[in-house]
């Protein structure tokens, strides 16, 4: 143990890229940062970690302090650590994305927090390295939703083949072939037809599906 007092410390914090999906586009739960350096700057959730919690469970507790959820589909992104990131001290941050839905979380809280819904694609710019890991968590759910059905997560229990469309489309930024995705999402065997039709978002209503359990 005494050879550990001749290193340095640094701190190490957590960065939350909560990720929700409204109105066809994908969206980032971002704040005011309340203290400095930074005061007032557009953020990312986060907060440092304790001296008895580990990363993950400092990021499942920042999570419930902004959104009340536990229990909710989370990701490690990467570790940032280059020596200037935080013009305050030393910070190493591990982040972390989470996908959840939008209709399912406290809202009260993130009012507390002065938090807010962004659209990905217009991000504003955010302190320190924030937008960078906005992206690099982007592209991993981006890679992750081609062979896993974490759409489950963003979306409400009932849905159309549109919405869902919309959603694979707004996290990979481009457009998809209906006729193609349909078919990719059939072979993948995630969801299934529930009975039931939506006549709100068409004249001549459309199934809605479920994932699978």
């Amino acid at each position: 143990m005494t050879a550990y007092k001749s290193y340095p410390k640094f701190y190490v914090s957590v960065d939350c890229i909560i990720f929700g999906f409204a109105k066809g586009h994908l969206k980032v739960l971002i704040h005011q940062r309340p203290y400095e350096p930074g005061m007032g700057e557009q953020s990312l959730i986060g907060g440092f970690v304790q001296a008895d919690e580990s990363v993950d469970a400092s990021a499942r507790r920042i999570l419930k302090e902004f959104t009340g959820l536990d229990r909710v589909y989370m990701q490690q992104v990467a570790a940032y650590g280059e020596v200037e990131r935080d013009p305050g001290e030393r910070v190493i941050s591990i982040v972390y994305y989470a996908l959840i839905n939008v209709d399912n979380y406290d809202s009260q809280l993130s009012d507390i927090h002065n938090a807010r819904w962004v659209d990905v694609d217009q991000l504003p710019t955010l302190c320190f390295d924030h937008n960078d890991m906005v992206q690099k968590a982007r592209q991993m759910i981006g890679e992750t939703i081609k062979s896993e059905p974490i759409g489950s997560n963003l979306l409400p229990k009932y849905f159309t083949l549109s919405l869902l469309q919309s959603l694979y489309e707004s996290i990979l930024g481009t457009s998809i072939d209906k006729r193609n995705f349909r078919r990719s999402i059939s072979e993948k065997d995630y969801i299934k037809p529930t009975g039931m039709i939506d006549k709100e978002s068409s004249r001549r209503g459309a199934t809605l599906y479920q994932f699978k359990n």
